[in-house]
């Protein structure tokens, strides 16, 4: 791509996005891995910044930073025992440490440290185990001498983009094919001219034809990124969580156990991101040996036991539909089928209600084992009866059921489908004030 307008630019990502996003759309899981100098102090990945450390001194824990040999497939091989389709490393964060064997950026993984290209091991693990390959690339950076002045200082802001630029042509052309670039934080830029964001994307697009961007360069690029909560866009999203709400960089294991994801929360979150047809992307901070921290393999695998058993839910684009469940039970939709997703077993009377399809269903089953579940529908509600006495799943405890219709799924949504019935001219999808029309006195 030549250097073109921004409204050009963008139409010309926009009429290939369909084919370069359908991996990604139908991947819905992958893992974050944030690794650098920071793992070394464990604290936090801004330590740098929040404790206020001249450059020079943090440098220091270069010398601890040892990733051990074999740790990329280790990552890798997690990733994939635990369902997950695609990887992102941080191949240089804020601190300006770059993992791999830069001639742009000396302070790097082969002048210190493990004296290795770790990206190049990165690379070659996503590979080796079917994944696909993301670099994380920051744009702000703490440690070269422009990186703040750039916003005031027409010079230094030439400087700092040109090292930026060239930052990420090594990153795009010497590893092969790349399939995501996540940028992270513009600032101090307050828009994409300041980073001479086209000029940017437009040579790595370039040199990556198929990739896709995320929308923090200040374009809207490919796919939004919510960050530490899950938020539907209204376009491509990827909700990007820490395993423990408070790090994403290593913090000490048995410190952090409690607050880190069991594999339930993980699965929940799963159904969040479902249900509204964005991905997950977990992230790991592993130690500085480059092992994985121990309260995140447990549960990373039982999720990857509980969805290669009920296979089928998960992957696949999903159009994100308004829903309103938030009960024991909730129901993600594709095509003519509806997945209920069981968090709580009915213990009491054994049945399971979903209201507001308007479709007739022609068949129940638990969707691991294929077992049939009794059936009735009328107008109001579908009623799955005679359920086993203890829940069918013994891995999370999270029961997936299959429900197939006579057609794609239309629905009023869940506790308003009675009144749906009796007021069709409402627009059930709508949230409405409680004032405005009649409420029926049986609600």
């Amino acid at each position: 791509m030549g250097a073109i307008s921004k409204a050009e630019y963008e139409r010309q990502v926009s009429a290939t996005r369909d084919e370069r996003m359908k991996w990604w759309r139908d991947a819905r899981f992958g893992m974050f891995v944030h690794l650098g100098l920071y793992s070394v102090y464990g604290k936090h990945e801004w330590a740098m910044a929040m404790e206020n450390w001249p450059p020079e001194e943090y440098a220091k824990f270069a010398d601890g930073f040892l990733p051990k040999e074999g740790c990329c497939r280790e990552w890798a091989r997690l990733a994939k025992s635990a369902g997950m389709k695609y990887m992102v490393l941080t191949t240089r964060h804020h601190e300006g440490f770059s993992l791999w064997d830069s001639q742009v950026n000396p302070f790097n993984s082969m002048n210190y440290g493990p004296k290795r290209d770790i990206v190049r091991e990165f690379v070659d693990a996503c590979r080796e185990f079917g994944l696909k390959v993301g670099f994380y690339s920051t744009l702000m950076e703490w440690k070269h001498p422009d990186s703040g002045r750039c916003a005031y200082d027409s010079q230094a802001r030439i400087r700092f983009n040109k090292y930026i630029m060239e930052l990420n042509r090594e990153l795009m052309t010497n590893y092969g094919k790349i399939d995501v670039l996540w940028y992270d934080v513009p600032q101090p830029m307050e828009s994409h001219e300041g980073w001479n964001s086209l000029e940017l994307n437009q040579m790595v697009r370039s040199l990556q034809p198929d990739i896709i961007i995320n929308n923090r360069s200040r374009l809207d690029e490919d796919f939004q990124t919510p960050e530490g909560k899950i938020v539907p866009a209204g376009r491509d999203w990827e909700a990007c969580m820490t395993f423990n709400g408070i790090s994403w960089g290593y913090l000490d294991s048995g410190r952090v156990r409690p607050y880190s994801h069991s594999a339930q929360q993980i699965a929940r979150m799963l159904y969040e991101v479902t249900k509204e047809g964005g991905n997950l992307l977990l992230n790991i901070g592993p130690r500085a040996d480059g092992s994985i921290p121990e309260e995140a393999v447990e549960p990373l695998q039982k999720v990857g036991k509980w969805i290669e058993k009920n296979h089928g839910f998960l992957y696949g684009r999903k159009d994100a539909k308004q829903i309103i469940y938030h009960g024991s039970s909730n129901v993600t939709f594709e095509g003519n089928k509806a997945h209920v997703w069981n968090f709580f077993w009915p213990e009491q009377d054994h049945t399971i209600y979903i209201a507001g399809i308007q479709n007739k269903l022609e068949k129940a089953y638990f969707l691991a084992s294929g077992t049939p579940i009794a059936f009735e529908q009328d107008e109001y509600r579908i009623t799955l009866k005679e359920l086993p006495d203890e829940e069918e799943d013994e891995l999370l405890g999270i029961t997936m059921i299959c429900l197939e219709f006579d057609g794609e799924v239309s629905y009023w949504g869940s506790g308003f489908s009675r009144h749906a019935t009796r007021y069709p001219q409402l627009n059930w999808g709508e949230v409405y004030d409680p004032s405005s029309f009649p409420w029926p006195r049986d609600l």
